[in-house]
């Protein structure tokens, strides 16, 4: 069911409620705006449509264009264009009255027959041709704070929500010992090195590693670079030895 019913009379405001009509159809979609002139399905009983959408709309948009006031069918209890107002409020659905161009005054409530005084007293929006964008901006704008079921439907709202850039995503898989840290502006990987076991270049520099070589002489020394799963020989005595320990 429709979550915007656009209420109008024919011959004031009816092209004005049409390019409403479509402007929040384009926003929020065809299904969520209701427009006798077009929502109506040949073959489908018209006061019971009109009367059905109404009810379970959530604000009725009441197009009041100049002519609106003095039209005699205000004072008629059959006339649709107060039926539907009055209905509205029956079934507590929001009333917002939308002024028809730069001329449109607000409504005089002792103009007004008694049973319509009410919407006198309603903050009102506006729309006129020479600023159309920006009012059916400003009415949609409206429309999404008011009704958290158009607010997700807004399309303004979901393609906002598609441009914000994805922040990055990190992922640390296998043992971790120590810690993990990202560092630096947003896309900046920071290093943080713990428990080193060598020498370690965090610049952006070449790194050059100076093997520790000791000068060892004399029996009995011994020297081991890197790990050792054998055994250690000492030799004792003269540096020479015969042929056989040379073969």
């Amino acid at each position: 069911m429709s979550e915007i019913f656009v209420n109008y009379r024919t011959g004031d405001g009816n092209e004005t409620a049409a390019l409403l009509s479509e402007g929040l159809s384009r926003r929020f979609g065809e299904e969520a705006v209701f427009f006798a002139g077009r929502s109506i399905r040949p073959g489908d009983t018209f006061p019971e449509e009109l009367l059905a959408h109404v009810r379970r709309s959530g604000v009725l948009l009441a197009v009041i264009g100049p002519s609106w006031l003095s039209h005699p069918g205000l004072r008629q209890e059959d006339d649709w264009v107060r039926r539907e107002i009055l209905e509205a409020w029956h079934y507590g659905v929001r009333v917002v009255p939308v002024l028809s161009g730069r001329q449109a005054g607000r409504l005089d409530r002792e103009v007004l027959p008694p049973a319509l005084r009410h919407l006198a007293e309603l903050q009102s929006l506006r729309i006129a041709s020479s600023s159309y964008d920006k009012d059916l901006e400003s009415i949609g704008n409206e429309l999404s704070r008011l009704s958290p079921r158009l607010s997700d439907r807004d399309a303004r709202t979901q393609q906002a929500s598609a441009d914000q850039p994805t922040a990055p995503h990190n992922s640390l898989t296998g043992d971790n010992s120590g810690f993990s840290v990202q560092a630096g502006r947003v896309g900046d990987i920071g290093t943080v090195v713990t428990n080193p076991t060598g020498p370690v270049n965090t610049g952006s520099g070449s790194q050059h590693n100076q093997t520790h070589r000791p000068n060892l002489s004399g029996d009995g020394s011994a020297y081991i670079a890197g790990d050792n799963h054998g055994g250690i020989s000492h030799r004792f005595g003269s540096a020479g030895g015969d042929g056989a320990d040379s073969r």
